[in-house]
């Protein structure tokens, strides 16, 4: 609310000014038989106080004057007149003149003041954002880059020395680094989607068993020395979700969990309906069927059998670009953060526990649910 009244034009500034200075006035006015003019002193340098918060000096100095001329005009004795009775009321009404308007100046001056702080902070936040991105893509897009120059250079250079065994073993390399490479371009422009505010999940019904067997099938190189156990509730209904966004934050968990856990251990994921209430029942005479939809909550677990998270970096594994002190070289620090912005532009939630075999993501989000009958049936 205050940045948009900072970002008004002065002639708006200019009239909201005078607007409040009036009204406190006319506020004062109607209860001056009750208070001194003393007290509508005080009340109008609050008033021009509040007002030297939010805009430019100009407007500010104007409310001041303004507020002089009020209170001399409509409280000081003799009413009604710029006269002044008393030599006390003159000197007042001198310093509440100079009060106001050092007054205005000094909080419109600490209000830059703040200002200036903060867009150097914003600033040098992006820097080190820039620095921290930077750093990170420079291993993690180079390192999959020169995987495939290699064993493409391999294959087109000495194809015909190489065995089928080799030949098999350099395109399961450009395989393994495409996907790689194609998992942090798909961060970038996540983040990049969450950075400027704008998402909004475009819902749909979706399978929540083709969305599951979807990801593992895109993860088939990245999981295939993980045992990968998955337990779907039976009759799961469909849920109205964006299921672009929903696919991604599945497969972040499933590839941190693969990059980050001893080869062949387990990676449990277990999708479950917890029921909530009666949302809705359309009945579709055309289509012969009857679509009852609730709201419920959907909720996904992603277990994994690793060396679990220090317990006391858990509550920041979700913060962009932070990587734990213990992880491996490279990784931009993406991956968890697009998690939680994409389960979050669903109201839903994320949190991260460790267990005694090793971590534990459960995400829960509200979702509409939808039952098809058909009424030939019923």
């Amino acid at each position: 609310m205050l940045q948009r009244l900072t970002k008004l034009s002065s002639f708006s500034q200019f009239l909201i000014s005078i607007a409040l200075v009036v009204l406190a006035a006319a506020g004062c006015f109607t209860v001056s038989a009750y208070i001194d003019h003393r007290v509508v002193a005080l009340i109008l340098l609050l008033t021009v106080s509040l007002i030297a918060i939010v805009f430019d000096i100009v407007p500010v100095l104007t409310a001041a004057t303004l507020s002089a001329l009020i209170w001399n005009f409509f409280f000081i004795q003799p009413k009604f007149t710029f006269h002044i009775g008393t030599a006390e009321d003159a000197f007042l009404f001198l310093m509440y003149f100079v009060i106001a308007l050092i007054n205005g100046v000094l909080t419109n001056r600490i209000r830059r003041s703040e200002q200036l702080v903060r867009e150097k902070e914003k600033k040098e936040k992006t820097v080190k954002l820039y620095n921290t991105l930077l750093n990170s893509l420079s291993h993690e897009l180079k390192t999959p880059i020169a995987a495939i120059i290699g064993a493409t250079d391999n294959l087109l250079s000495d194809s015909s020395g190489l065995s089928e065994e080799n030949k098999k073993q350099l395109v399961e390399e450009i395989s393994i680094a495409s996907l790689r490479l194609n998992q942090q371009v798909e961060n970038l422009l996540s983040m990049s989607r969450l950075e400027s505010g704008f998402i909004a999940p475009k819902k749909d019904w979706v399978d929540m068993n083709e969305l599951v067997y979807n990801v593992i099938n895109r993860l088939e190189n990245a999981l295939k020395n993980h045992k990968i156990q998955i337990s779907i509730e039976e009759n799961l209904p469909y849920y109205k979700l964006d299921y672009g966004l929903m696919e991604q934050v599945l497969y972040n968990l499933l590839y941190n969990a693969s990059i980050y856990t001893p080869p062949y251990t387990e990676i449990q994921i277990h999708v479950k309906n917890n029921a909530d209430k009666i949302y809705k029942l359309d009945l579709d005479i055309h289509d012969q069927r009857r679509i009852r939809t609730e709201t419920n909550f959907l909720v996904i677990t992603v277990e994994d059998r690793g060396p679990g998270f220090p317990p006391e970096e858990i509550g920041k594994v979700f913060e962009k670009f932070y990587r734990l002190s213990n992880a491996r070289t490279g990784g931009t620090g993406l991956g968890l953060s697009i998690v939680k912005g994409f389960v979050e532009s669903h109201n839903g939630t994320v949190t991260l526990e460790n267990v005694p075999h090793g971590a534990r993501f459960t995400i829960e989000i509200p979702a509409e649910i939808s039952h098809i009958n058909n009424l030939k049936n019923e």
